[in-house]
């Protein structure tokens, strides 16, 4: 992805999707595959992190609730407060099991139980 800066706050989901994401040391640990947005409000809720696989083969999506990720204007990319390592137990899923991550609380209580533990707040 080419480093653009720009002026404002906004970007556009096609240009979020294959963004850097690093640890706090500044090591590159992954990158946004997708996105998961609410339909109702529009709010992201998760940034589907993907680190594994070769050609997309044996690829694990992890949700990473939105609200864990800041970005960095230096970095043109997104810095999360974890390890690899801890992005990697995280509770994750194949890509075609991916209905299933907003088809009832399931999904939801899991990912909440296990990044609660590192300051993540429940979307409503």
């Amino acid at each position: 992805m080419a480093a653009h800066v720009s002026a404002h706050h906004l970007i556009t989901a096609s240009r979020v999707k294959g963004s850097s994401v690093f640890n706090q040391a500044g090591e590159r640990i992954g990158h946004v595959e997708d996105l998961s947005i609410h339909k109702a409000s529009g709010q992201v809720v998760y940034a589907l992190m993907s680190f594994g696989g070769f050609l997309g083969i044996g690829e694990r999506l992890h949700p990473l609730p939105w609200s864990m990720l800041e970005y960095d204007l230096g970095k043109d990319g997104y810095v999360v407060a974890l390890e690899k390592s801890q992005l990697e137990a995280a509770p994750s899923l194949d890509r075609q099991d991916l209905e299933e991550l907003g088809a009832g609380d399931s999904w939801r209580t899991k990912l909440f139980d296990y990044y609660g533990r590192y300051g993540a707040v429940p979307y409503i």
